[in-house]
């Protein structure tokens, strides 16, 4: 059974000041490790102060984003290296505000893939819902087309590491949420594609997470659905009292 992963995204969003209180706060709050896992990707900025400052909390520090090169001439940058080195184990990657206003594209994605997971941590691919026609043994299936592009030449072994959000680009931000079904079968199309690409068991193994206006009203019905396994939380995540509400849902 996979476990459930709730995340949440605080984007460019608190002071470092804000970033420590609130990871305190989330002191003996947060369900048991071992039925689900907790996440709060933030800023650069305030990453190793959060990871100090967590203490034995079970909770994962990510990063919102990553350069593809380790080090080197590239002013601005975060380097993955540099993030593992400090005990970052998760980095979003992909996020539609990062196609959308960086320009990022399939092949920067990638990138930035293979670089995550070879400074040996998880990437948690953030995709939109841009289908492809793929055929095979006269065979034609729908593929959700950068999921297979962020994915070019990740092993199997890697692949059933790695987390997937599905995130319509129209939710994102705006309060409107998918619907149940639509959240479903989004996250159904990606693993219908991981089985595509790798297998029917990695399919069924990795973790599909929803994002979109997420609140900790409307996350329960969200995580009924059999191929939702969690959640990529924005602007629900900023406020304590909510992200703990998110984060004990799934243990209902």
């Amino acid at each position: 059974m996979r476990k459930p992963f709730i995340a949440g995204n605080w984007k460019m969003n608190l002071s470092l000041n804000d970033a420590v209180t609130f990871v305190k706060e989330l002191n003996n709050n947060l369900p048991d490790p071992k039925k689900t896992q907790v996440a709060i990707a933030a800023s650069a900025l305030f990453l190793e102060s959060m990871i100090q400052n967590k203490g034995e909390e079970p909770l994962i520090i990510a990063a919102e984003n990553c350069y593809f090169e380790d080090e080197g001439a590239f002013t601005g940058e975060i380097s993955p290296k540099a993030l593992s080195e400090m005990g970052v184990t998760h980095v979003i990657i992909g996020h539609s505000e990062r196609r959308k206003y960086f320009n990022e594209t399939d092949d920067i994605i990638n990138k930035k893939i293979h670089a995550v997971l070879r400074n040996h941590m998880i990437p948690i691919l953030c995709c939109d819902e841009t289908m492809g026609r793929r055929e095979s043994d006269s065979k034609i299936s729908w593929v959700v087309s950068q999921v297979t592009a962020g994915l070019k030449g990740v092993s199997s072994d890697d692949a059933k590491n790695i987390i997937v959000a599905y995130e319509p680009s129209w939710a994102i931000g705006t309060g409107q949420t998918a619907s149940t079904d639509e959240a479903e079968e989004g996250c159904y199309l990606i693993r219908q594609t991981m089985a595509d690409l790798y297998s029917d068991d990695i399919a069924n193994e990795i973790r599909v997470l929803y994002g979109g206006s997420v609140t900790d009203e409307n996350a329960e019905d969200i995580l009924s659905r059999k191929d939702i396994d969690g959640v990529l939380a924005g602007g629900s995540s900023l406020n304590v009292e909510s992200f703990i509400n998110l984060a004990n849902l799934s243990t209902k």
